[in-house]
């Protein structure tokens, strides 16, 4: 993957799935999963709740938030967890962010 792609995660990120990606249900499997050329990753639970919220509008603070406030914990745990988990997926371009659409 060219450097240029890379994204570095942080609250004010609005990540999303690339263009070429999609987080699908494996009906066979009965597990999500993200598919996109030439490979598939079954993320766990957390990860699938977490990047249904990645819609390239929500920044990682408003996930944050949401997921604190569903489960009743600390924000900041929630926030740096997220964080290093769409790091994680964005290094391995399975996410990039959004960028602003002029109208």
């Amino acid at each position: 993957m060219p450097a240029g792609r890379n994204i570095t995660v942080s609250e004010a990120s609005r990540p999303k799935l690339p263009r070429h990606t999609k987080l699908k249900f494996d009906a066979t499997r009965q597990v999500w999963v993200i598919l996109a050329p030439e490979r598939v990753l079954a993320p766990d639970e957390i990860a699938v709740e977490v990047l249904h919220l990645c819609d390239g509008i929500r920044s990682v603070a408003e996930m944050a938030d949401q997921l604190a406030a569903k489960y009743a914990a600390p924000r900041d745990a929630i926030s740096s967890d997220v964080i290093a988990m769409l790091q994680d997926l964005a290094d391995k371009g399975f996410l990039t962010e959004a960028r602003e659409k002029t109208p």
